[in-house]
């Protein structure tokens, strides 16, 4: 089979890293790709917004699966554009990608059908919101409705703080369109969970749950970034309350789904908080996240391919999907000011000594036959081991042996699960 996967970070290349194991997968292009992804499949200059491009790339080659990584074009309609002109995708449709686009939305949706979440309220206009604000205590958080490359969230720990996220996001329009609303919810505490499902309508077949380290600092300390590294299983987190979470909220979100005319078909992420009264939904994404993909397909047995296949001809119930007993812990490496700005074009020196690792390339290119930074998170360094410590003492001793000017990684990955 011939397959396209659509998007160029760490996630597309593990897809696609996954992908190439399949005996099935005689060809394999990925638009736009990226410097690492380029090693398992022919990158195709054609951007994730550019539709009509890629159905037509589809088209003259004769694609038999579409395959869509990120956000932004699920949001937008990319697989009902490519659909409508006769190709197989794999993703969800607009109307169940709004699970991701709105968080106002998915917060109504878990409201309306009894699903744990956070307390919250919504709001159109930022007096309604400043006012509500006011009458509240912190820490608190606050959300951007629409996208907003996973950094629309601010956990405030004072009510100025909390302020400041309100005027940016609604005011200021930091976001753009994705501020017109907000979502002011009550802070959760707790241990934050990862579970991402394979779904088809109401049938859910969960992946092994992750747990990603959101802040570009050790210790949970400095701002939100899209993820610094992550690591599965989790050993301290008993598999009764991994399945009290898939029971109570990802299959009745499912459910919701169906029952709102909105059936999903993709990859659905749920964002956990297992607070003191039971698992609660902190978010939904619409597609595999970055970087749980990372620790998460190298786990997997069966082949990607087959999975895929099964949720788009509505037989994803009847798969056996199986998983590694063994660990995996992706580190992440950061250019120099992530999330804020950071330079771009430095050459990444060491990716040959790499030994007990598979390195995914987040935001990287060829530059001069060489690998250079090319984003905030450049490079994604994934160990297997048989446990979390052996899975971690690989990861970062290969992270190590990766170099480029200003490079910067957390240190404590994982570190939660050797307590």
């Amino acid at each position: 089979m011939r397959i396209l996967v659509v998007g160029g970070g760490g996630r597309e290349h593990a897809i696609c890293w996954a992908l190439k194991k399949s005996p099935k997968v005689t060809e394999l292009y990925c638009a736009p790709g990226n410097g690492g992804i380029a090693s398992v499949a022919e990158c195709v200059p054609i951007q994730v917004n550019q539709f009509e491009e890629i159905a037509q790339f589809a088209i003259d080659h004769t694609i038999d699966l579409v395959v869509i990584g990120p956000d932004d074009p699920l949001s937008e309609g990319i697989v009902d554009h490519l659909e409508a002109k006769g190709l197989t995708v794999f993703g969800p449709r607009q109307n169940a990608a709004i699970i991701e686009g709105s968080k106002v939305f998915t917060k109504q949706l878990l409201r309306k059908y009894n699903i744990p979440t956070a307390a919250y309220e919504s709001f159109e206009r930022y007096e309604d919101a400043v006012a509500y604000l006011r009458r509240q205590q912190a820490p608190i958080v606050i959300k951007a409705d629409g996208l907003a490359a996973g950094k629309g969230v601010v956990v405030a720990q004072t009510l100025d703080e909390a302020e400041k996220a309100l005027h940016d996001i609604m005011v200021a329009k930091v976001f753009g369109e994705s501020g017109n609303q907000v979502v002011i919810e009550e802070f959760l505490t707790g241990q934050e969970m990862s579970i991402l499902s394979f779904v088809d309508g109401e049938t859910v077949c969960p992946m092994v749950p992750a747990q990603d380290h959101k802040a570009v600092y050790d210790n949970d300390k400095g701002p939100n970034t899209g993820g610094m590294g992550t690591y599965s299983p989790l050993p301290h987190i008993p598999q009764a309350v991994i399945d009290e979470s898939i029971e109570t909220i990802i299959k009745p979100t499912a459910k919701a789904m169906v029952a709102e005319g909105r059936p999903f078909r993709g990859v659905l992420f749920a964002g956990l908080m297992l607070t003191p009264n039971g698992p609660k939904t902190i978010e939904f994404n619409a597609r595999f996240g970055d970087p749980e993909t990372q620790v998460v397909l190298p786990r997997l047995k069966t082949d990607l391919l087959d999975i895929f296949l099964a949720a788009v001809n509505g037989r994803l119930d009847q798969m056996e999907i199986e998983w590694s007993e063994e660990a995996a812990v992706c580190v992440i490496l950061a250019s120099e000011g992530y999330p804020a700005s950071y330079p771009k074009g430095l050459p990444i020196e060491g990716l040959e000594d790499v030994q007990d690792s598979i390195v995914f390339h987040a935001g990287t290119a060829i530059k001069d036959g060489g690998v250079v930074t090319n984003g905030g998170r450049v490079l994604g360094v994934t160990a297997l081991g048989r446990d979390i410590a052996e899975a971690r003492a690989k990861a970062y001793a290969d992270a190590d042996r990766i170099r480029f000017q200003g490079k910067h990684n957390r240190t404590d990955i994982a570190k939660k699960a050797l307590v």
